[in-house]
């Protein structure tokens, strides 16, 4: 564990948002958005018109899930399309550490006209010992979409692009929502986190923290800085797929999760992708002045492979 410094304002701005979420063309929070990206590739946003009520019932719930016996937990063991319930020690994000301390609860969008089209998309499992997750996550899982929806509308202004550059293809997104769950970790083992350092695989990350704390960045020089909770806010940070696409310009960054605060964490996550079959290309968007050989792909095959490496049930 290398040592960790206490997060500045200008390491990690905080963006207020609410013009973009009431359907402004707003060019100085896309500046602020673009300048946010190039340098961390994480942010804090506020102005983002979530429910904060939805968010506490969702968390409560949350916490009644994970603090059920895992003989319950596994009536909605994760599914070979990614939803549902994964145990401690079935993922690992970092090839160097040992496989993440943390539990996790998947859904999605539910549409059953798509279910064929990628094996990240199915039907969500619902527990029935904690009736009211499917209500609230789903909920939660519009309304942060819509957020993404906002927040890639700004990027795509501060890249000069037209507005809609990231929402052509969006009818049938390969999002995903979770809770994820971070016991206490009451001994330190330097190769036991949380979640190992790694960087998110998709287009964007949006991230509810609750009180407790834990995640960690690294910057550019590689040392890591603490992301503490601000109230009413949300982390976002680029994925892979944004670096991609704007070929390097937009920094996916490593982060990772050490709880040793003596309490039990749960964050609230969106993943936000567009549909499987949207192509990534760098040259969309640098045109013909791009000079590197970054390939084009899809939107799906790109997490199939990545989620084929991180997640042991998909072996």
């Amino acid at each position: 564990m290398s040592k960790v410094k206490r997060v500045s304002a200008d390491q990690i701005p905080v963006i207020d948002i609410s013009s973009l979420v009431l359907g402004e063309a707003d060019i100085e929070v896309a500046k602020s958005l673009h300048h946010a990206s190039q340098n961390l590739g994480f942010l804090y946003v506020t102005g983002h018109g979530m429910d904060p009520h939805l968010i506490n019932q969702l968390y409560q719930s949350g916490l009644t899930f994970f603090r059920a016996p895992d003989e319950q937990k596994q009536s909605v063991s994760v599914s070979k399309n990614h939803r549902g319930w994964l145990g401690s020690g079935q993922a690992k994000m970092d090839d160097n550490a040992l496989s993440d301390f943390k539990e996790s609860y998947i859904w999605g969008a539910e549409d059953a006209h798509h279910f064929g089209d990628h094996s990240l998309r199915g039907s969500n499992r619902w527990p029935a010992f904690a009736p009211q997750l499917e209500s609230l996550g789903n909920a939660y899982f519009n309304q942060a979409h819509q957020v993404a929806h906002h927040l890639m509308r700004g990027f795509a202004l501060g890249l000069g692009l037209k507005e809609d550059f990231f929402l052509q293809t969006i009818q049938r997104p390969l999002s995903r929502a979770s809770l994820v769950y971070y016991p206490n970790q009451e001994e330190t083992n330097p190769n036991q986190f949380g979640v190992g350092p790694h960087t998110d695989f998709g287009t964007l990350t949006l991230l509810c923290q609750d009180h407790v704390g834990g995640l960690q960045v690294q910057d550019v020089n590689g040392e890591w800085l603490e992301a503490p909770p601000i109230e009413g806010s949300l982390v976002v940070n680029v994925g892979d797929l944004l670096t991609h696409w704007t070929a390097g310009a937009y920094k996916s960054t490593p982060h990772r999760v050490i709880n040793s605060s003596g309490y039990e964490r749960l964050s609230i996550v969106l993943a936000y992708d567009p549909n499987p079959e949207t192509v990534i290309d760098p040259r969309s968007i640098m045109g013909t002045q791009y000079d590197g050989d970054l390939p084009a792909m899809t939107c799906g095959d790109y997490l199939q492979r990545r989620f084929k490496k991180a997640f042991s049930y998909r072996d």
